[in-house]
C-alpha cells in the first residue's frame, strides 16, 4: 500500500518482532530488533545503505533504544508511583532528552546529504509528537471508519485543524534564528569517522562506550568548520555562484530558478539572498562576458572570465581575455587558443566532472561526481585530480 520504502519496511519488521517478543514473554524493544530490520533491508536492497532514508531511519531508532537501554536514563524516566504533576514533568523531560539525542545522531547525516541540520526539532516535538499520536492518528482512523457510511467529514475536520497547528508550529520554530545551521560539503572520511564514533557509543555497553565521545565531537567540529567554496559551477556551465568580499554570494544569471538557487546555496552553506555578479565592484561585464577579480580566503585572488550569453565572441578578443584570466568558465567548448594561467572549465569538462567547486586559497578544483561511478550513461571524468570530493549536485545534470 505504501510502496515499501525503507522506513516502512523497518517499521513493519519492528512491529512483527515486537508482537512476537511480547507473545514469547521476551524483551521486545532492543538493539537486536534494529539489527534484524537492517539485515532484512540490506539483504534485499543493499543499495539503500548509502541513502539518507536508510541512514536517518535506522540511526534515529538506534539512538532512542540505546538511550533507554542506558541504566541511568532508564532509572530516570521509568514509571513510578508519583503525583500527576511529577509524572507529566518526567514525561516531558523524557521526550525532550530523546529528541536531543536523535538530533545529535542525525546531524552528521543531514549535513552530509543536505548540508543543513535542525537544532530545535526536539523543542517542536514536545508538541508535535503528542498532537500526532493522540489527535491526528486516532482522528484519521475514526474518519476512515466513518467514511464507509459517508460520515467522516467531522473527523477529517479535526485532522485538518490538528495538521494546521503542526504547520504553524513548524513555521514558528523554523523561523527562529538558530532553528537550523548550514555546513559546506565535507569529506567522506570525516563523515565515516563521525558516524563510526556515534555507533560505538550506541552499540557498546559500559564505560568503554564513552571512548567514542571525543571522536564524535571532533568529527562534528570538523564538519561545521569545513571550508566553504569560493566558487560553484553547475555541470552545464551556465550557472556560476561566487562568494563576495562581504561574505555574500553573487550569481551569474539573475533569472536562475529557485531550484538552481537552493542547490547552490546548500552546497555553499549560504542562507542569504544572491546578488547579481554584474553588480559587483570588481566585475566588468558585457552582454557576452564577465571579467571578475575574485578574492578568496587568506588573501588569495584570481582573475575570472565567465561566458554569460549564447553569442559567439570574436576570436582574437576572446583569446586576449583568456590570456588575462587565471580561470575561464564557459557553457560551451572553448577554442584551443584560450589558454588561461591556471585552469579552464568548459562544458565538456564540467559535464564529465558533474559540476565543480573551487577553493582559491588552496588552488583546488573539486568535481561534483563520485569518481567511483561507472554507469554507461555517465561521461568519464577528464582528470582524477579534479574529482577529489563529491561536492555539488548540479542543476544542469538534475534537469
Amino acid at each position: 500500500m505504501t510502496g515499501a520504502q525503507v522506513p516502512t519496511v523497518r517499521s513493519c519488521i519492528a512491529a512483527l518482532l515486537v508482537i512476537g517478543g511480547l507473545a514469547l514473554g521476551r524483551e521486545a524493544i532492543s538493539l537486536r530488533l534494529v539489527a534484524t530490520g537492517a539485515l532484512v533491508v540490506m539483504l534485499f536492497w543493499p543499495e539503500a545503505v548509502i541513502g539518507p532514508s536508510f541512514q536517518m531511519s535506522f540511526a534515529a531508532v538506534t539512538s532512542i533504544i540505546a538511550l533507554y537501554e542506558w541504566p541511568r536514563a532508564r532509572a530516570l524516566f521509568e514509571r513510578r508511583e508519583e503525583g500527576r504533576g511529577q509524572r507529566m514533568v518526567r514525561a516531558v523531560g523524557a521526550l525532550l532528552v530523546t529528541g536531543l539525542a536523535v538530533e545529535l545522531v542525525l546531524a552528521p547525516i543531514a549535513f552530509a546529504h543536505f548540508h543543513r541540520a535542525g537544532l530545535l526539532g526536539a523543542v517542536a516535538n514536545l508538541v508535535a509528537i503528542p498532537l500526532t499520536s493522540f489527535v491526528v492518528m486516532p482522528a484519521e482512523v475514526v474518519a476512515l471508519l466513518l467514511d464507509i457510511a459517508g460520515l467522516g467529514a467531522p473527523a477529517w475536520w479535526i485532522v485538518g485543524k490538528a495538521l494546521a497547528v503542526l504547520l504553524v508550529l513548524a513555521h514558528a520554530i523554523g523561523g527562529l534564528p538558530y532553528a537550523t545551521t548550514a555546513a559546506p560539503t565535507t569529506s567522506g572520511a570525516v563523515f565515516a569517522v563521525t558516524m563510526g564514533a556515534l555507533l560505538w557509543i550506541m552499540l557498546w555497553r559500559g564505560r568503554i562506550r564513552w571512548l567514542g565521545l571525543p571522536v564524535a565531537a571532533l568529527g562534528l567540529a570538523l564538519t561545521l568548520r569545513a571550508p566553504a567554496p569560493d566558487l560553484l559551477v553547475t555541470a552545464d556551465g551556465r550557472h556560476v555562484a561566487l562568494r563576495t568580499a562581504d561574505g555574500g554570494m553573487a550569481l551569474l544569471r539573475e533569472r536562475a530558478g529557485d531550484y538552481v538557487r537552493s542547490t547552490l546555496a546548500e552546497a555553499a552553506a549560504f542562507g542569504g539572498d544572491f546578488t547579481a555578479l554584474a553588480a559587483m565592484e570588481t566585475a566588468h561585464c558585457s552582454r557576452d562576458l564577465c571579467m571578475v577579480a575574485l578574492s578568496g580566503s587568506g588573501g588569495a585572488s584570481v582573475n575570472l572570465l565567465v561566458t554569460r550569453s549564447n553569442l559567439l565572441v570574436p576570436y582574437r578578443a576572446f583569446v586576449a581575455a583568456c590570456a588575462w584570466a587565471d580561470l575561464v568558465i564557459a557553457d560551451r567548448t572553448l577554442p584551443r587558443g584560450c589558454t588561461p594561467r591556471w585552469a579552464r572549465l568548459d562544458r565538456p569538462t564540467l559535464a564529465a566532472m558533474g559540476g565543480a567547486r573551487v577553493m582559491i586559497a588552496q588552488r583546488r578544483i573539486i568535481g561534483g561526481r563520485d569518481p567511483r561511478d561507472r554507469h554507461p550513461w555517465i561521461a568519464r571524468p577528464v582528470s582524477r585530480q579534479l574529482m577529489e570530493v563529491p561536492a555539488l549536485k548540479s542543476a544542469g545534470r538534475a534537469r
